[in-house]
């Protein structure tokens, strides 16, 4: 009783302001005045009529008109911000909108010849809201240029800002802030027990999904343990069931009795699943002396066998003969078969078995010097062989032995730049040609000889119209220049071109794709270490 009694004025006062709210009159001064007869205190609701909000739009609007920043953001913060949310993005837009419109006033009032302190005073209060709650929008193409906008000396004639100082911007601005404040300002008149109840029924509701989520995943990670539960139980009683056998079996030899085969046979069959019954006994001898280690290894073995099957051995030197003399058809299916003998077969122990196999077997002639070798069919005049030639080599490169096997050929590194440069963008011998680049770039050594070789200079011509690449090819081409760039030697090839290389990256920024995205930024971050390129990035 004492909770309600301490909460009982505000109470009624919610109650009052709903039935004023829904039309009820006749009620409202029947609990007018019972609260009298009680003596109970009604208070008066708080900014619930239109014309409580009418004085409010007028001073702001008043404020806007004058360029009274100190004023008009106050009034803002007290009337509007605590009527919208946070993260309302009209809200957010327009007040982005504001702040550039009062940084900017006296500029436009006095024909660029304001009074300096005064000028500063409000680009240092628009520094302030960038680096605040402004920072939220940095990432939004349509305000990313004005973030430029206090470090420009004169922003009245720079082709970005023009339009700022023109009547036109200024009068649309003002017709959006008072559309804006008519539908905020009035939507205060919603009673607060109607709030409550909305955002309470929302919440439940959101709980209630919430809770029934995580009652199915519970039920789900429920039968799953029990699932392995009931496994233990069985494999544990086993256990106990053959430990009990092994100690009668010790107890038995010590007096002298002998351990039959079948005995043997019967107890490793316990150890293991029925799936494997059949394969342990075909392949142990029983009538041996032998341990429970021996078995357990024959069965391990025997898992092993089916679950990875063996691939078929190859005649390597028939198969770089062929490669290098057969007819293109032939060149194309052989390249094509050991690319899938690689990619199809299982990863780990199999993957790594055939690229040895390869390796050892100097299947693409690295550590040949003859003139003929099978590296040479990237310059093969049919494009099907090379295609097929590129995808096997970037094959090779996804994997770290096969990187390290191919970085010890002097001249491919040469060979798939000079297909970059030559191979149409839009074939698949060109995409292939990038991975395997971009995946070689990991490499140290690999990385000065692309960029003593000029590649950054090529990718940034490439960058410039990126529409004309796909996604794909995009990504792997940033994704190259960002790790040359990582090095010394590549942050001194983009210091000679800042301009072009910030005109290139800055028209990526706003990509789609998070990935092209994400290595954008690193290659800024590597390249705005420069004094020199960051010099250039902030007169841009």
């Amino acid at each position: 009783m004492g909770d309600v009694l301490a909460y009982e004025a505000e109470l009624l006062g919610l109650v009052k302001e709903y039935l004023d709210f829904a039309g009820f009159q006749e009620t409202v001064k029947v609990l007018k005045k019972e609260c009298k007869i009680k003596g109970k205190p009604l208070p008066k609701p708080e900014d619930v009529s239109s014309e409580d909000s009418l004085p409010v739009q007028e001073d702001l609007l008043t404020a806007f008109e004058g360029g009274d920043q100190k004023v008009f953001f106050q009034l803002w913060e007290e009337h509007v911000l605590s009527s919208v949310h946070d993260s309302d993005p009209v809200a957010q837009n327009l007040e982005f909108y504001l702040h550039i419109y009062f940084a900017t006033f006296l500029l436009k009032q006095t024909m660029g010849k304001p009074d300096k302190a005064e000028l500063e005073e409000r680009i240092s209060y628009f520094k302030a809201y960038l680096e605040t709650k402004g920072a939220a929008l940095s990432q939004t193409t349509e305000f990313l240029p004005f973030y430029a906008l206090p470090f420009v000396p004169n922003p009245m004639v720079h082709p970005s800002f023009k339009e700022l100082f023109q009547d036109s911007w200024t009068l649309d601005l003002r017709t959006r802030l008072e559309k804006f404040l008519s539908v905020t300002l009035k939507t205060r008149q919603t009673p607060r027990l109607l709030t409550i109840f909305k955002e309470s029924g929302q919440c439940n509701k959101e709980m209630m999904q919430h809770l029934h989520q995580q009652l199915v995943k519970c039920e789900h990670k429920y039968m799953t343990d029990l699932k392995r539960f009931h496994k233990l139980q069985v494999d544990y009683r086993n256990l106990l069931g053959v430990t009990a056998e092994l100690v009668d079996s010790l107890e038995a030899t010590v007096t002298g009795k002998m351990i039959t085969p079948e005995y043997l046979q019967s107890v490793c069959a316990c150890l293991f699943s029925n799936h494997l019954k059949q394969t342990v006994a075909h392949n142990i001898d029983f009538t041996r002396p032998g341990t429970a280690s021996t078995l357990l290894r024959a069965s391990l073995a025997s898992m092993k066998i089916q679950d990875v099957p063996l691939l078929p051995s190859l005649d390597y030197e028939k198969l770089k003969k062929d490669l290098i003399t057969g007819s293109d058809r032939l060149k194309a299916l052989l390249l094509q078969a050991l690319r899938w003998r690689l990619t199809t077969s299982y990863p780990g122990e199999q993957r790594d078995t055939v690229m040895q196999a390869y390796i050892s077997n100097d299947l693409l002639d690295c550590h040949s010097n003859c003139q003929r070798s099978v590296l040479q069919l990237l310059y093969s005049k049919s494009e099907v062989v090379r295609q097929y030639m590129a995808r096997l080599i970037n094959a090779f490169a996804s994997l770290t032995e096969g990187r390290v096997y191919l970085s010890q050929n002097p001249t491919l590194l040469q060979m798939l730049e000079d297909r970059l440069k030559a191979e149409d963008k839009d074939s698949l011998t060109w995409e292939n040609v990038l991975g395997a680049l971009q995946k070689f770039s990991f490499r140290r050594a690999l990385q000065s000889a692309m960029i003593k070789d000029g590649l950054i200079f090529w990718l940034v011509d490439v960058l410039i119209d990126p529409d004309c690449l796909a996604d794909y090819h995009l990504e792997y081409c940033v994704a190259l220049l960002m790790n040359l760039c990582l090095r010394s030697a590549g942050k001194k090839i983009c210091a000679s071109i800042p301009n072009h290389m910030l005109r290139v990256l800055s028209g990526l920024l706003g990509h789609e794709n998070l990935k092209i995205q994400s290595y954008v930024n690193g290659v800024l971050y590597s390249i705005l270490a420069i004094p020199s390129v960051r010099e250039e990035a902030k007169e841009m």
